[in-house]
Order: structure tokens, then sequence, then C-alpha cells
């Protein structure tokens, strides 16, 4: 799809089965958030075709510069589902399975402890019930949570090791090494818990391949799909268009301390969270999820990632059945868990307009996506306000989308 799409007749998004009166609810909502956030910008696909696709604001509040087509936006955990794609390539090769213990690549997990929780010291921990397996990476259920500086005992242990996963001069190897001397959050397969696998699931990537996380996804996924404006070095180019980090404050937001991000060297490449990318070029890889990952992926494999892999005693369940019944700003009743993204298993019980089946992640900005096999749908949000849980701009973006389909 084009970077920049002719808008089409009210005739033909009719065809496609959309209502175009209706679409204008979604440009009224995004005039509506200057009080929010200072600019953002939308796109949807209805039937292969950009049926809606607007920006609004800035991309920079303080010189005032406008978001344009070709703004470049911190993506930050919408790089999960390129990392989890990326690495069942491999697995499509017979390079692992599923099932198999993490510590046949990294030796370091072979012997980690299993920290007794809140209430006890770090030092006490139990030994693992179970290997922790690279299945448990893509599903956020080894027991590796992110740091957090107002957190528990281990998050706060992450943040003093340095695990905040964006210091300059580290590599993956030197952080996970850092990581396998603390302690798991929860036996492995115990619960989900949202943070760092998918951090280590890239460093499988380099491990498995013998080339850094950038160079394998340049090779397997970016070059080949034509996203020639995401990567984890911003580039001399884009720096003027790069908007600018903005973070929640009482009556609006105020720009971010960490701007420099990407513009300093990259040693480290975070497959939990490293990316930057353009609205267009994001489109690609939603282009590609929409196809069922036709040229990348085989149909099954694709399949069984946007499949729900949660599980209670045997049983499938959401992710409220596994320890998370909230999860930014939304509730994570009637939504599962695949391979690197959410799914959506029941829109009633989640208390939202959707489809059973379609499947979706966001990132720490608000920036968001889902795709909709059955409706042939996506949806990209963009957008620069920490944290994600500031407003529910998903679920009402969610609303004013699925409100306008014929």
């Amino acid at each position: 799809m084009q970077d920049r799409p002719e808008p089409l007749s009210p005739q033909d998004l009719r065809h496609l089965g959309v209502d175009p009166d209706r679409l204008g609810r979604i440009r009224a909502w995004m005039a509506a958030q200057g009080h929010r956030l200072p600019g953002l910008a939308v796109q949807m696909t209805r039937r292969g075709q950009v049926v809606f696709s607007a920006r609004h604001g800035l991309r920079d509040a303080e010189a005032g510069l406008p978001v344009t087509h070709d703004t470049v936006w911190r993506i930050y955990s919408m790089t999960k589902p390129l990392t989890s794609i990326l690495a069942l390539t491999l697995y499509e090769e017979g390079a692992f399975r599923l099932d198999q213990p993490l510590a046949d690549f990294l030796p370091g997990f072979a012997d980690m402890r299993v920290w007794k929780g809140p209430g006890h010291d770090l030092d006490a921990t139990e030994p693992l019930n179970r290997p922790v397996t690279i299945h448990d990476l893509f599903t956020h259920q080894a027991g590796l949570p992110y740091g957090n500086p107002a957190g528990d005992a281990l998050e706060r242990a992450y943040i003093d090791a340095g695990l905040t996963l964006d210091v300059h001069g580290d590599t993956a190897a030197q952080a996970i090494t850092r990581l396998t001397a603390l302690p798991l959050a929860d036996q492995p397969g115990a619960r989900w818990r949202y943070g760092v696998a998918t951090d280590v699931l890239g460093h499988l990537v380099e491990v498995l391949t013998g080339q850094s996380l950038d160079l394998v996804m340049a090779d397997r996924l970016l070059t080949p799909l034509g996203m020639t404006e995401t990567g984890f070095q911003l580039r001399p180019d884009q720096a003027g268009r790069l908007a600018a980090l903005y973070q929640v404050a009482p009556g609006g937001f105020l720009r971010a301390a960490q701007q420099a991000a990407p513009f300093a060297p990259v040693t480290f490449h975070s497959g939990g969270g490293g990316l930057v990318s353009t609205l267009g070029d994001y489109q690609r890889f939603v282009d590609l999820l929409l196809a069922r990952g036709r040229g990348v992926l085989g149909r099954k494999t694709f399949d069984l990632m946007v499949a729900n892999h949660m599980h209670r005693n045997g049983v499938a369940c959401d992710l409220a059945g596994r320890g998370q019944p909230h999860f930014s700003e939304t509730t994570f009743e009637g939504i599962g868990f695949g391979l690197g993204v959410s799914v959506m298993l029941d829109p009633a019980r989640a208390k939202i307009l959707g489809t059973a089946g379609e499947f979706a992640w966001g990132g720490a900005a608000s920036t968001a996506f889902w795709v909709d096999p059955v409706e042939d749908l996506s949806v990209i949000l963009m957008t620069q306000l920490l944290p994600s849980s500031a407003h529910p701009l998903r679920r009402e973006l969610r609303a004013l989308t699925y409100q306008a389909l014929i």
C-alpha cells in the first residue's frame, strides 16, 4: 500500500463496507485530542484498501512542527511482533523447538532460581519446577518482568542491575548475563507476566544466526517487506522527522526527558522495544499479518502464532485467568495471548467492540495496532505519549472503527 494513499470516494468506501459519514467521527475524535497529547496519526484498511488515513496535531509541540505522513515514531513494544515472527522463521528452519529448554542455547538459564515473591528477600528462592522453554519467551510465561523503580524487590533489582535495555554501550549478551544472576519472578509457565522475555528471544535469534538482531531483521523482514524507514538506529535523514516524546502531566502533557535514545549508537538491539518506524512502514508489516504471513511464514505457523496459548489446569483461558486481569488502560478479560500478540477471545467479556480471532499489540508511547481477519480490517495508531495507560485511546478508537462498518 502507498505511504500516502489517495482518498476514496464515498461510493468506493461503501463498496468496501465502510460508512463515509461515520468515518468522520474518527477524524473528529482525533481533532479533540489536543488536551491529551500533541499529535497523532490513524490509518485503517478494509478489504485490502486504505479507507481512512489522517494526521492531526504536532510531532513537536515546542517547535510547532506538524505530524506528517513520514513522521518517525518510537514504536516500543510494537517491535515485539516483528521479533516474534523473525524467531518463527528460524523455527520453520528447524533451529529450535517451541518446547525446547532455553538453556540449550543460553546456558545461563539452566540454574536459575525462582523468587518466593513480595515479602521475601531476593535470596529467598526455590529451584525451578521445570526448565524455561522458548515457548515461555514467546508467551511471556518465563517469569521475566520489566524493571520498575517503584515496584517490588525484584523489579527494583532489575533497575539496579541496569536492566533497562537502553544502556548505551551495553550488549544483549552482557545484559542477559546480569539478568540470569537474578531470580525469576515466577515458576516457568505459572502465569503471564509482561517483561523482557522478547528481548531474550531477540538475543536467541542472534545466538542462532551468529548475527546481530538488526542485521537478521533487515535481511529476513524489513528489506523483503520494503520497510525502509524502520530500524533500531535513527538515520541522519530521519532526524528532522522524529516525533518528540511526551509524558502525561496534570492538565495535559510535557516533553519527556529521554529524547536522545534513537540518536545514540545502538549496541543492544532490543527485540522487545527498540524500533522506530513510520505509519506507512508499519502498514507494510500489518499487511503481512493480514496475508497470514505469506512470503515470510508458512500458513500453519502463522495460524499457531495468532492462536490463544493461555491455559489454566489444562483448559483454555484468557489473560485474566493467567494472573493479569488488567493491562495498560484495558481489561484482559476475554483477551488471550499467542506467540507475540494478544488474541481476542470474547468481545462481550472484554466489553469492547471487536471480533473473536483478531490479534493486536501496542507500545509504551500509546501506539497500537490490531488486525481483524474476519472483517479483513486493520488499524494503526501512532502517537508519542508515555505511559500507554494515560488515556483509553485504544478502546475509544476501537469503538469508532467498528461503528463505521456497514
